[in-house]
């Protein structure tokens, strides 16, 4: 038993092990890997409440774990205990580990400036991500990263994060996804207890929002965030900020948030190039202790674009040589894409296209399957139905009986209208490159 198997076992959890028992798996993620041998594995419970909670799913877990491991293994549930720091008084105070100090604050513990791959598509993020941690509040403020899925936007914002707690820990820092941040403020309002939310976000000396765009068009949200932002850098706080798309280009934004999102820097993180993602993939093969030859990384690495997709491709064939292989060869990597190009398109469903496009685009799936006639509506119509028709090969009849479309001749000028804008709209034909990354499509 490994450290990577438990990472693998995670990972398949997420889609095997959460479809019986959904309300499951958001607790095993909070679990770490401490120690393993032949018959046990060791983790640490950030809490004795995980830990009972945990110990009454044991059986099942382990009965799980059994796949993997191929015989019975036991979990063994820890908490660490908290240090002790003696004062000059005879209290006792408790200092918090890092890790701990992350997670409180809704960050991850993965993520740091060390295990960042840089290249020439990201170097200049790169660096100003530095100059924010160690300036909070006087480098760029706000700092604004936008780019594709997988580009690195999330890691060098949480980087920033763990190196302000690890120069100083007293420093009150908070990861926000965009749409966490708006359900925050619905319960708040709803509870009558805004004034409890404003103090959580409005005193901070560090605060990154992920995924902005997902507060355009909602206005009570916006105000708020409007009010939060000025508050944060008028006390001399820092706002970190990413999204897929520049400010200027978020729709439905208020131009003063708009005025105040383009005030600090702006840098657009491109996509990895080859030399980096095979960079980021023997990384991660490293940080999970799995052997890989440079030559089968290499060949992952030009066939997967989307960095997020090369750490699950990366378990995924290491699934499949456990136990027959001591390292992922290109032998093993050849057999995995051959087996994957056959069955690729029958794993992506119509639905995963329409929640990928209405993502992108911020607009509900019900517009997308309605009859609204306006230009922020038809075109991720359109380029639903030409996915659907290009991509999962669906008939013309098909794709306008799943989109509720009478007449399947609109799906038939849509495939012709997007197939000819593509080829000479570089910007549409970046957005569609990155929706089609994001399903693990191949362009």
């Amino acid at each position: 038993m490994t450290e990577s198997v438990w990472d693998l076992f995670l990972t398949d959890s997420n889609t095997n092990l959460n479809k019986k028992y959904p309300s499951l798996y958001p607790f095993l993620k909070q679990l770490r890997f401490v120690s393993a041998d032949k018959e046990k594995i060791v983790l640490n419970c950030i809490n004795p409440g995980l830990k009972i909670f945990i110990e009454k799913k044991l059986s099942l877990i382990e009965e799980e774990l059994k796949k993997y491991t191929q015989k019975k293994t036991t979990i063994k549930l820890i908490v660490s205990p908290v240090k002790k720091q003696v004062k000059e008084a005879p209290l006792l105070s408790f200092q918090l580990t890092t890790e701990d100090l992350l997670i409180k604050s809704g960050f991850s513990r993965r993520y740091s400036f060390d295990n960042f791959a840089v290249s020439s598509t990201n170097q200049v993020a790169y660096a100003a991500a530095q100059a924010v941690a160690d300036n909070l509040g006087t480098a760029y403020n706000p700092l604004f990263l936008y780019g594709g899925v997988g580009v690195g936007k999330t890691h060098l914002a949480q980087a920033t994060g763990r190196k302000t707690i690890e120069k100083d820990s007293t420093k009150k820092i908070y990861f926000s996804p965009g749409d966490l941040f708006t359900n925050e403020l619905i319960e708040a309002i709803r509870e009558k207890k805004t004034a409890l939310f404003r103090k959580k976000y409005r005193r901070l000396d560090l605060l990154v929002v992920d995924d902005i765009q997902f507060i355009a068009g909602k206005q009570s949200v916006q105000e708020e965030f409007f009010h939060t932002f000025n508050s944060v850098v008028s006390f001399g706080g820092q706002v970190i900020l990413t999204s897929d798309r520049p400010p200027t280009e978020i729709k439905n934004l208020q131009d003063r948030l708009r005025s105040r999102f383009s005030g600090g820097l702006t840098v657009d993180i491109q996509p990895p190039d080859f030399e980096l993602r095979t960079a980021i993939l023997l990384i991660k093969a490293n940080e999970k202790n799995i052997d890989i030859e440079i030559e089968a990384a290499k060949t992952i690495a030009e066939k997967i674009n989307d960095t997020r997709a090369l750490e699950g491709t990366l378990l995924s064939i290491y699934a499949k040589t456990f136990g027959k292989k001591e390292k992922i060869d290109i032998e093993a990597v050849n057999e995995f894409f051959s087996i994957k190009t056959k069955n690729n398109i029958k794993r992506i469903s119509p639905n995963d296209v329409l929640r990928a496009v209405s993502s992108y685009y911020n607009i509900n799936i019900s517009k997308i399957k309605g009859d609204g006639k306006e230009a922020e509506i038809v075109l991720p119509r359109q380029i639903t139905m030409f996915i659907l028709r290009s991509y999962l090969k669906l008939k013309f009849k098909q794709v306008a009986f799943f989109l509720n479309k009478k007449d399947h001749t609109t799906v038939i000028h849509a495939v012709n209208k997007i197939s000819r804008l593509l080829a000479k709209d570089p910007l549409l034909k970046q957005d569609f490159d990155r929706i089609i990354a994001s399903l693990n499509l191949s362009t």
